[in-house]
């Protein structure tokens, strides 16, 4: 495992914790919003938003945005 892999596996429990704190906090904000909401529906259009970022960035890295961060 070289020096990157090692950085980031020691961080994955932090990262994903932060997408989740992201979408639960989302989740929230929509039930406040929209009482009478159906979270079913609210949790597949706000992972969809999220899997559409992340596809984005996706490309981003794959475009070479992120060679000289």
């Amino acid at each position: 495992m070289d020096a990157i892999q090692k950085e980031l596996v020691s961080r994955k429990g932090e990262i994903h914790s932060a997408i989740e704190l992201l979408f639960k906090a989302n989740m929230k904000i929509t039930d406040w919003d929209v009482p009478e909401a159906d979270d079913k529906e609210g949790a597949k259009i706000l992972l969809d938003m999220i899997q559409e970022k992340i596809d984005a960035i996706r490309a981003d890295v794959e475009a070479g945005k992120y060679n000289n961060y």
